[in-house]
């Protein structure tokens, strides 16, 4: 007899619950993006990372632990400092699930 797996037909969201990796899939996808929008941001204003670990007040490799898409232990203060050293804004908001 062929087992009938109830997640077929589910969302990749149910899934993830089942596993219980949801939570970290969302922290490293929302990094990803907050990496790709400062590091594109920096590249358009032409500003080196070392320019950037100024502006920030911090070092380069801080910089580098920011820009890394994979490295979600990051403070949210450093991600804001982040964004302004590239002309940006942080914006953090809750949303109904």
């Amino acid at each position: 007899m062929t087992e009938i797996h109830s997640s077929i037909g589910g969302s990749l969201e149910d899934m993830l619950d089942e596993l219980g990796e949801k939570e970290d899939v969302y922290g490293e996808a929302i990094k990803r993006v907050l990496a790709w929008q400062i590091e594109e941001a920096r590249k358009s204003r032409s500003l080196t990372k070392s320019g950037m670990a100024a502006a920030m007040g911090t070092s380069r490799t801080q910089v580098e632990r920011v820009l890394d898409p994979l490295n979600v232990a990051v403070s949210i203060d450093t991600l804001e400092r982040a964004a302004r050293s590239v002309g940006k804004t942080l914006r953090i908001e809750l949303v109904d699930v």
